[in-house]
């Protein structure tokens, strides 16, 4: 059985971006995380120690998203990174982060960096 861990839609408004109206100013963004993760042993324990801690999770997310970078693909990076470091036993399917109104020529609800692993 394989299990997995989703953090969905996790809204932060930070200061990310080349252009200096986006460290200005700032934005809203969003994080989503799906992490491989056995928790068998939780299923039949009903205990928190047994499993990955969501709290633990969001607030390294939190973290991250917080430290202003000029690239988009650098907070996805580091996020992606801390993770791994933090909890050597998971597996990172997927983690997005998206910019809404990034600063494009047209209109974009967002954009978009995604890893997988």
């Amino acid at each position: 059985m394989r299990t997995f861990i989703e953090l969905k839609n996790l809204s932060f408004y930070a200061y990310h971006g080349v252009l200096p109206q986006e460290t200005k100013i700032g934005n809203k963004f969003e994080v989503n995380i799906k992490i491989e993760y056995d928790f068998i042993k939780a299923i039949d324990s009903d205990d928190v120690v047994d499993t990955l801690n969501y709290a633990d999770v969001y607030n390294i997310i939190k973290e991250e998203m917080m430290i202003p970078s000029k690239l988009l693909e650098s907070v996805a990076g580091r996020i992606f990174r801390k993770l791994k470091q933090q909890f050597d036993n998971i597996s990172i399917s997927e983690l997005r982060v998206a910019k809404y109104n990034p600063p494009v020529n047209g209109e974009a609800e967002k954009s978009e960096i995604i890893i997988t692993e």
